[in-house]
């Protein structure tokens, strides 16, 4: 694995990729690249400056009417090869998944598994965008509606998916016809940097895709969003962010879509399969290490079933493997960052100090690395912070009801509405709570909901757009309206 591990950094380009060009920064300017597991330096990467970030701009401007002008077919069979050759790297692309973000690499292999599904989806898409004929109502006139890319898009990518973040968003933009210019987390650029070559070696058009990597990523994107050639925006990351990007958007007036924060709901009901149950609470709970936007944050628990659950679940989350995602037999990662440990620790002890009791886990794991053991908790109020802010880790806060209607209402008191799970064997429950959730995804008895070929994205606070699905290229085209006079 060291072999591998060596080769697959020495073949990553680390310059930033402009015009169909990899280029150094201005000055030469490099950021580093950390090792979750360990804390030490895995490499640097360019660290792009505001001309950088203009510069990339400027060749996705000049290489949009052209690939307007693309056939569709041969848009869709760029983005097919491309997903071919994410599947034939697979293993360079899951080695640098886990080496810059920590998560196991099983998991940095679902992920490539997942995220190349969106190159196929949209190839598929690609030759599907369609208008309409129709005759205007008092027969006079002929009504066409055309569907055309909408132009420049910038993208802003988050560290947690460093490669599904991506392909869900170049994907699309690639079958509408839109140029791009990527700006992936500090933290983990190396993915992206990596699926750029390949776009590039499946012969993508200069200047289509773009990718700035930079430790000042405000300083660089806020002039690209207030610039008249940008026409799109889309970002991936917290609410508080994407509230800024929107107001930073306004004066271009750009065509906007955000996935945003989440605090997502985990209901089991009294007649649930509690087997079925915990196992999709742990896919909800511990997929990425609990660093995901959809993962479960706050449990509700049939006070019937509560102590069952509980036992089960505890079970299973302390007997997961927690150590270097390198490792095959490594079940649980490292968080992210010093920080990301720091608020999950804060999280339990507000938890505690309310009450709560620690069933398993609950303290930091190793001596160096970001590492914190896999937590199940009881006994949580709706007092604690971990009932209102996203927990980002892999800590399971159990709370309990006796009503559906309360339990309703409880999954719903929150300012986000991205996702929510819940458990039972009631067909007209399934319906009936379907329906009651102001969420933009729900999960009936799964405990994933993300599939390329679903709409994905949340309501309220956690933002507006859909990624996925048949929705997911509309995001990227405008709609034109012909009048045709007889």
């Amino acid at each position: 694995m060291g072999e591998t591990k060596t080769s697959v950094l020495e073949r990553v380009k680390k310059q930033l990729f402009i015009a169909g060009e990899w280029r150094d920064a201005e000055g030469g300017a490099t950021l580093e690249v950390d090792n979750p597991a360990t804390g030490e330096a895995l490499t640097h990467v360019a660290d792009g400056s505001v001309k950088d970030g203009d510069a990339a701009l400027a060749a996705a401007a000049a290489a949009q009417a052209d690939w307007a002008k693309t056939p569709p077919r041969d848009r869709g069979e760029l983005l097919r090869s491309a997903y071919e050759m994410l599947v034939e790297r697979t293993e360079d692309l899951a080695t640098l998944m886990t080496l810059e973000m920590g998560k196991p690499l099983a998991e940095s292999r679902g992920e490539v598994a997942y995220g190349s599904e969106f190159f196929r989806w949209f190839s598929e898409e690609a030759v599907r965008i369609s208008g309409r004929w129709s005759t205007a109502p008092n027969g006079a006139t002929r009504l066409v509606t055309m569907k055309q890319p909408v132009g420049p898009t910038l993208m802003i990518t988050p560290w947690n998916f460093p490669l599904a973040m991506g392909t869900r968003k170049i994907g699309p933009a690639i079958a509408a016809g839109c140029t791009m210019v990527v700006k992936p987390a500090a933290e983990t650029p190396l993915t992206m940097l990596l699926l750029a070559q390949i776009l590039e070696e499946v012969g993508l058009p200069k200047g289509v895709l773009n990718v700035i990597t930079t430790s000042t990523s405000g300083q660089v994107m806020e002039p690209l969003i207030r610039d008249p050639r940008s026409r799109k925006l889309t970002f991936t990351g917290s609410t508080p962010i994407g509230q800024k990007l929107i107001e930073q958007s306004a004066e271009q007036l750009l065509r906007v879509s955000m996935e945003l924060g989440g605090n997502a709901p985990f209901l089991v009901f009294e007649d649930a399969d509690l087997d079925a149950a915990v196992e999709g609470a742990m896919l909800a709970k511990m997929r990425n290490i609990g660093e995901a936007c959809t993962a479960a944050n706050r449990f509700l628990v049939h006070a019937d079933v509560a102590d069952e659950f509980s036992r089960r679940l505890a079970e299973r989350m302390g007997a997961l493997t927690v150590g270097d995602g390198m490792d095959d037999d490594t079940k649980v990662g490292p968080l992210i960052n010093a920080k990301a440990v720091d608020k999950v620790k804060a999280l339990v002890e507000d938890a505690k100090g309310r009450g709560a009791r620690v069933v398993t886990g609950g303290e930091t794991v190793g001596d160096r690395g970001f590492f914190y053991a896999p937590t199940v908790l009881t006994d949580v109020t709706g007092e604690a912070d971990m009932a209102r802010e996203e927990i980002f880790g892999p800590v399971a806060g159990i709370q309990t009801f006796t009503d559906e209607a309360d339990a309703i209402e409880r999954a719903n008191s929150t300012e986000y509405g991205l996702v929510a799970y819940f458990f039972t064997k009631d067909f007209s429950r399934a319906i009936r709570v379907s329906e009651a959730l102001e969420y933009g995804m729900v999960g009936v008895n799964q405990g994933i909901v993300s599939n390329p070929a679903a709409p994905f994205g949340g309501v309220k606070a956690s933002g507006f757009g859909r990624e996925g699905g048949f929705e997911g290229i509309d995001e990227y085209l405008e709609t034109k309206y012909v009048g045709l006079a007889l």
